[in-house]
């Protein structure tokens, strides 16, 4: 065996290596989250814990699921995300395709902005959301929530569906508009299609902003329009976390996000490819 070919296996071996202790240091606070869900309630808060459950026991789960205002949390949470997410990628496609082919001052002073709002933690912005809502009506409302939650969502939507319109020719769009399309008609037929992927790539990350929200969600709801991030921390009881249900409720709200992200896999994929290669 050659020296070139041995120290290439050697190179692939610690590649592998790295990479599998990184999906086991990511991975491992998950599969014992869902491991502890399956627990009996008092295998749960055992001291010292174990990783595997002794008996596998479905109590966590009725528990959380019959637990009041739970099921109510989860349809506030899906109708939060989905409000946010179409508002975000309603406003974030046209600003990044406007920004992309048009690249004047104003583009710029909008992608700095957004750029500004993105790194302003919630928290600054938290409390004047919550006068702002509270004047208008619509706090502990998803709608008034899914607006909160867009503040944050819509930056990273522009500067993901900036990098991802930059890759695709000018050509495209020209012959759109010498075939009799306006310029809206060109993106909502030619372009959107062509750069599907990011689309699809940048919607899952709206979503997710908005599916794993926990400050905005404090601030300006109540009871109405709870989500089920703030139902889980509500697991509480007179002797401390009810770790049991709360692992239970966590992992079956880890359930959508895991199955949108493998349903979408392959836009996920295809948009990654085209954001990386431009021109």
């Amino acid at each position: 065996m050659s020296s070139h070919l041995l120290a290439a296996r050697v190179k692939t071996g610690l590649l592998w290596a790295a990479a599998v202790a990184v999906v086991v240091v990511y991975g491992f606070p998950f599969v014992y989250l869902v491991l502890t869900s399956f627990k009996p309630p008092v295998d749960a808060i055992a001291v010292p814990p174990t990783v595997l459950p002794q008996r596998f026991s479905l109590e966590n789960y009725l528990a959380a699921v019959n637990r009041p205002g739970v099921t109510a949390s989860f349809i506030n949470s899906v109708s939060t995300a989905v409000i946010a997410t179409l508002l975000s990628m309603a406003l974030a496609i046209p600003a990044a395709w406007g920004i992309t082919r048009y690249r004047s001052r104003t583009g710029r002073a909008l992608m700095a902005g957004s750029l500004l709002v993105r790194m302003a933690p919630a928290v600054a912005v938290g409390i004047p959301l919550v006068t702002i809502l509270g004047a208008v009506g619509l706090t502990d409302t998803p709608t008034g929530l899914a607006l909160a939650q867009t503040t944050v969502a819509l930056p990273l939507s522009i500067w993901l569906l900036t990098s991802f319109f930059e890759g695709v020719p000018r050509e495209i769009e020209e012959a759109a508009l010498v075939d009799g399309c306006g310029r809206f008609a060109a993106l909502l037929r030619v372009i959107l299609p062509v750069v599907s992927g990011g689309v699809a790539v940048t919607a899952i990350f709206a979503f997710l902003a908005s599916w794993n929200e926990f400050l905005f969600a404090l601030l300006i709801t109540s009871v109405r329009a709870q989500t089920t991030p703030i139902a889980i921390a509500n697991f509480q009881s007179q002797f401390g976390l009810d770790w049991g249900p709360m692992t239970a409720l966590a992992t079956l709200y880890s359930v959508p996000a895991v199955v949108l992200t493998l349903l979408l896999q392959r836009r996920i994929v295809a948009g990654l490819s085209l954001g990386a290669v431009k021109g």
